[in-house]
């Protein structure tokens, strides 16, 4: 059993909430995790419940969001060569293209 821990308001930590996904399901929230900074409990806390998640540009995210893209250009030479686009893809772009331009944005005002 891990170890109980604080939230930012300062509550303990100590339910346990499990559930199943597909193989595939769990590849694209360990991909937005990733590509988010966090951590997969506070990513997917912060998801189920609403809040919003912002990512901190730091040397892991800019990690990930290369390897993300050398895949996305994989699979936009595939399709290229005569194969379908899914959607699983269509999501990987767009949910990167969303960090860029927050990123982009963090850039312009000076932080």
């Amino acid at each position: 059993m891990s170890a109980k821990n604080l939230d930012n308001c300062k509550r303990w930590r100590n339910k346990t909430v499990a559930f199943r996904v597909s193989p595939e399901e769990d590849e694209q929230i360990d991909k937005a995790v990733r590509l988010s900074g966090l951590t997969k409990q506070e990513y997917i806390t912060r998801r189920l419940l609403c809040q919003d998640v912002v990512v901190q540009g730091n040397p892991r995210v800019y990690k990930a969001l290369r390897n993300e893209l050398v895949a996305v250009l994989e699979e936009l030479q595939r399709i290229e060569a005569g194969n379908g686009m899914d959607a699983e893809l269509l999501d990987t772009i767009e949910l990167i293209a969303v960090i860029l331009g927050g990123l982009k944005g963090e850039d312009e005002n000076g932080e």
